[in-house]
């Protein structure tokens, strides 16, 4: 007999099925008036989103279920998941233009609808808050070259540094991230519904959901120091934006800048903290500029056979002949995560990328220094993408450090260099 739930349908024209009891008010001024995000296949007509929870993990679900590893109607227990931090509530969760991509009350439906739970219906969380500490190479060097030090609160004797993590699941509301893309909502349904392979019919069937819970990675923040100080204009704020790449950040490719610039980002916010303002890491799950990791090393081939060689000249050219399109990260849906720590300034952005400077400025978030990479973080082998990206405008080089900035960074006389 299959444990198949009896609801499952597939629709086959606009508006079929029943309209949830719990509709979505986005951008209301407490999360009951919101209402919650409802995406569970056991929810019946309770459900008001579109797509599954943990959607980029949807499947493995589904291979615990149809082998009988796990129940098909299975909740969780979400007794003591609390955040050990709370974040908010801001003022930019309440606007509905500030954030479309997640849901700002995702962290804390065990508090805010243990009403409804508690009746049966099927709630669960889209971000989660912990504390963690750190292990890395770079911040062992860092600390043996005297760039930072010891104080027992963020970075400890063993070299291990404390951390508050989050991580996010996206969460999409889709009027929202259409006006965001300047497209209608019925042509952004419409190509979701096409590039998934028709995946989710009710992009196309069900217009009065109006939240899509899509199945790609999230985000993790990785918060050094005080969290209440990211949110106080009054205290420093120094950030990263990193959009991963696997094979730098985990297993240490030269051929680009990408853990460099990382671990740079890190040091430079464990100083901050340190000096009593916050650092902040986000990391979002991009992988080959939201082309994937397949795309990547079919784009490094092409660069690396064509006659000549890697050349800086037609970086970007071979990676649109493969994939289509020279980048699909599109920054407009980045600031989000930013507005939902309550972020109003960042004092230094450890970035040079001007799409990720213009859409957080565009967003209302002032931007003080930006710091580049400093050179001698930058593998021989990613020149050809430090100098290509230069000639397309993608970041602007900002003036060159000062004697005194290096010798802090390199932690050394400079004369031995």
């Amino acid at each position: 007999m299959s444990n198949r739930p009896s609801h499952i349908r597939l629709n086959s024209h606009p508006g079929a099925g029943t309209v949830s009891r719990f509709p979505v008010e986005w951008g209301a001024a407490t999360a009951k008036e919101r209402g919650p995000v409802i995406g569970t296949v056991n929810s019946g007509s309770d459900r008001n989103a579109i797509g599954a929870h943990g959607g980029a993990y949807s499947v493995y679900r589904a291979l615990a279920v149809s082998s009988g590893a796990m129940a098909a109607n299975n909740r969780p227990d979400l007794t003591n998941t609390a955040p050990t931090t709370p974040m908010g509530p801001f003022p930019q969760w309440t606007d509905a233009s500030k954030i479309v991509s997640l849901d700002p009350w995702g962290a804390r439906v065990a508090e805010d609808f243990a009403d409804q739970i508690a009746e049966g219906v099927d709630i669960r969380p889209t971000i989660a808050v912990t504390r963690a500490r750190l292990q890395l190479g770079e911040i062992g060097e860092a600390i043996a070259a005297g760039r930072l030090k010891a104080d027992g609160q963020i970075v400890h004797e063993s070299g291990d540094v404390a951390v508050t993590k989050a991580a996010i699941d996206p969460v999409w509301y889709l009027p929202g991230i259409a006006e965001r893309f300047g497209v209608t909502e019925t042509a952004l349904r419409r190509t979701l519904f096409e590039q998934t392979g028709g995946m989710y019919a009710d992009l196309v069937t069900r217009p009065d959901i109006k939240v899509f819970l899509p199945p790609i990675g999230g985000i993790t923040l990785y918060i050094f120091g005080d969290p209440a100080a990211i949110a106080d204009p009054k205290r420093r704020l120094t950030c990263r934006v990193h959009d991963e790449c696997n094979g730098s950040d985990v297993f240490g490719s030269d051929i680009c800048t990408c853990r460099p610039y990382l671990t740079h980002g890190i040091e430079e916010c464990i100083r901050e903290a340190q000096d009593g303002g916050a650092g902040l890491i986000a990391y979002n799950r991009k992988e080959g500029r939201a082309l994937g990791e397949v795309t990547k090393f079919l784009v490094y081939n092409a660069r690396k056979r064509q006659p000549g060689g890697d050349q800086a000249a037609t970086y970007f050219e071979r990676t649109e002949c493969v994939a289509g399109v020279q980048d699909a990260r599109f920054q407009q849906l980045m600031p989000d995560i930013l507005h939902w720590l309550g972020i109003t300034k960042i004092d230094r952005f450890v970035s040079m990328s001007n799409m990720k400077h213009d859409a957080l400025t565009a967003s209302g978030i002032e931007i003080g220094e930006r710091v580049p990479i400093p050179d001698y973080l930058v593998p021989p082998d990613a020149s050809v993408e430090m100098e290509a990206k230069k000639a397309a405008g993608y970041f602007t080089p900002d003036a060159p450090p000062s004697a005194e900035d290096l010798t802090r960074v390199v932690g050394r006389d400079l004369e031995q260099f």
